[in-house]
């Protein structure tokens, strides 16, 4: 869905705009297949959902997307419907009269694409046979005990056999996300249908487990023995269905340039495109408007802090930032481990320094709990209590009365009051966390914090509280959805070693808050490319690549120490140019990739009807960002004349500063950043890499 909710003008302003030939698409199916079609599970479900409007946009009735069929997402999420095109009908016919059971209808996100959906367990009785089959095709066999696999092999299996039934008209395109779904093309193309094929990895299988093992990745990607490091995580099957997907496709493609590389080693083929993901974006018709809402975000927040820390609110909230990290709980993969140690450093600067700056610091990553820890909830019932009180107070001064305690207040009243104010004399520290954890023992996040000693004490300048869930509107602790938490916090944090692509700085980016990534994700990869000066945008990079581990947390520590050290005013500076940055993550400027891919795809599935020179691809100009060049955002740099600055001297700061000057600015300087997509021949590691 948008990340707007108000009036709203298209974006892409002053992009440049991509001239392609149009596909026939009235000739033409689009099926696209994955696991998480309405089924979230991870960051693949935000990628389909995101996409499908342009896609639909593009190909209207002639674009399906292929998922398994859960009956709660179901009901939720589609609305069932027959199907417009009579071989599409035609071939979920003859699937149904063999006793698998397939639903139609249209998924009720933005642009409404139809989806197909394969319940698996109606087919499973097959799950042999298909198996067999498939180490025919193959040579990969699948354990009993592996479900996952299992399932995929029966979802493979199906859209191999619903592809089967069509005719050589219309001409198909089928695109395949992760290795889930993998197994369809595999047989696809062992059968020698007339399909068009495109394998995308969001993340390589082994990428993923090695990182998460903490050994040196990316300094050793030429020195894996692949087979042996697969075997020994007894997910050998699973990568082999990885790569034997990635060798079968037309087009291999994959989400950034840091994935391709690591694809090159792991899979052992350059990806053919590179596919960035992308947001749908509509941005506010007043610059203002997402400022404010900043504001009053951020206010909800303080609320939860006064009820969080009471007994302990000894801190001005007007000079308190927040930060946060939100994710998958991958405590190394996605940089946890360094930001609290980062964190620690921080807090030593800030109360070495003296700083009046407080910084308190959310982990929202879901962890197993029992409930809602007790001191939380009685926290924020103290806080409901004295705002209680206070409101009738207000009511009086609203009409225009001097309040009178005697009147306003009877004897239960000020029992209650009293009450309050004696509950708000805690004798233990506001706690770190706001769930019971059920194995706090052994989590690497609480263990962490017990070994820094970070546990908001009153002399601590940074405060940390553990979210262990998702956030939710309905919550009693902090009644928030993620969009609105992030609008009101001042700087997202997500120092990954892990980070194919990274939505959650991309997202931070949407909603015009500054964040800090890593040049080992996809996203830090991408806006070094299109960004002169990151940081001036908003976009701080840790370079986890070239650095060791501890000069890595060094320069966050600093990134954080310098945020701290910005004036309100600067951090207001900082988020217009931040929100500026939106349309470079514009599906409608993104979308060019993959509208490239199928172009490839056709092209060498169908040659003689379809032609595209291989050594020329459509050229596509970037949108790179110059540094700005007025008021520049970091305190170390915008130092005042002397000791004792003036007013006179900030309202002649704001006077040489003009938001609009300065993004006409930005606009004129379109340059041309890379081409489209297509990896380097020859890539090799850079001498100096460091696993950290």
């Amino acid at each position: 869905m948008p990340l707007a909710r108000s009036l709203s003008m298209t974006s892409l302003n002053g992009l440049p705009q991509w001239e392609d030939e149009d596909l026939p698409v009235e000739d033409l199916l689009l099926f696209e297949v994955s696991w998480e079609v309405t089924n979230k599970v991870g960051g693949i479900y935000t990628v389909i959902q995101t996409k499908a409007k342009i896609t639909a946009d593009e190909w209207g009735e002639n674009y399906f997307l292929i998922g398994p069929y859960f009956e709660h997402n179901v009901k939720t999420q589609v609305e069932a419907c027959e199907p417009p095109n009579p071989a599409v009908k035609k071939a979920m016919d003859t699937i149904k009269g063999q006793g698998c059971q397939v639903f139609f209808g249209r998924w009720l996100i933005e642009g409404t694409p139809y989806v197909l959906l394969f319940d698996i367990g109606s087919a499973a009785w097959n799950l042999d046979r298909w198996k067999g089959e498939f180490w025919d095709a193959s040579n990969i066999g699948i354990p009993f005990h592996d479900r996952e696999a299992n399932d995929a092999v029966i979802l493979g299996s199906l859209t191999a056999w619903f592809l089967k039934e069509f005719d050589d008209k219309p001409n198909i395109i089928a695109h395949f996300h992760e290795w889930q779904a993998g197994v369809g093309l595999i047989l696809t193309r062992s059968q020698k249908l007339p399909v068009a094929t495109i394998f995308t990895t969001h993340a390589t299988l082994l990428g993923r487990y090695l990182c998460a093992a903490s050994i040196d990745f990316y300094n050793n990607l030429d020195q894996f023995d692949i087979d042996k490091e697969a075997g020994e995580r007894q997910i050998y099957h699973r990568y082999c269905m990885e790569r034997a997907s990635v060798h079968c496709a037309h087009v291999f493609t994959t989400v950034s340039q840091i994935t391709a590389i690591e694809a090159e080693h792991m899979l052992k083929r350059n990806p053919d495109v590179v596919t960035p993901n992308g947001l749908n974006i509509k941005k506010f018709s007043a610059m203002h408007e997402f400022q404010n809402l900043h504001s009053m975000y951020k206010a909800r927040i303080q609320e939860f802090i006064r009820g969080h820390f009471y007994g302990h609110l000894d801190f001005s909230l007007e000079k308190t930032l927040f930060f946060f990290i939100a994710g998958r709980y991958e405590f190394s993969n996605k940089g946890a481990d360094m930001f609290l140690e980062a964190l620690s450093r921080l807090n030593f600067l800030l109360r070495v320094h003296k700083s009046d700056v407080t910084v308190v610091v959310f982990f929202i990553m879901p962890a197993k709990t029992n409930n809602f820890n007790v001191e939380t909830l009685k926290g924020q019932a103290v806080r409901k209590q004295l705002c209680h009180l206070v409101k009738q107070a207000l009511y009086c001064l609203y009409r225009g009365e001097i309040p009178d305690l005697n009147k306003i207040l009877d004897r239960d009243d000020i029992t209650i009051m009293k009450r309050a104010i004696f509950s708000t004399q805690r004798h233990c520290l506001p706690p770190v966390t706001t769930h019971n954890m059920i194995d706090d023992g052994n989590d690497p996040i609480l263990n962490t914090i017990r070994r820094i000693g970070l546990f908001n004490n009153r002399t601590d300048r940074v405060k940390v509280i553990l979210h262990p869930e998702f956030l939710s509107s309905t919550s009693p602790l902090l009644p928030l959805d993620y969009e609105e938490f992030v609008r009101g916090c001042h700087l997202g944090v997500f120092p990954s070693y892990y980070e194919p692509w990274g939505y959650t700085p991309a997202e931070c980016t949407v909603m015009g808050i500054p964040s800090v990534t890593t040049n080992l994700s996809g996203f830090g990869c991408f806006m070094q490319e299109h960004v002169a000066d990151p940081a001036a945008y908003g976009i701080y990079i840790v370079d986890r690549r070239f650095r060791s581990p501890d000069e890595s947390c060094n320069q966050l520590t600093q990134i954080l120490y310098g945020f701290c050290q910005q004036s309100r005013r600067q951090r207001i500076i900082q988020r217009n140019r931040t929100e500026r940055l939106s349309d470079l993550l514009d599906w409608r400027y993104l979308g060019r990739y993959y509208m490239h891919a199928r172009h490839l795809a056709l092209s060498r599935a169908f040659p003689d009807k379809f032609e595209m020179e291989p050594s020329a691809p459509p050229k596509t100009e970037g949108f790179r960002y110059p540094r700005p060049s007025s008021v520049p955002p970091s305190p170390s740099v915008s130092q005042h004349s002397s000791p004792h600055h003036s007013e006179e001297e900030d309202e002649d700061e704001d006077e040489r500063y003009d938001e609009d000057e300065e993004a006409e600015r930005d606009r004129q300087n379109i340059k041309s950043p890379f081409s489209l997509g297509v990896l380097p021949q020859g890539k090799k590691q850079q001498h100096g890499e460091y696993r950290n």
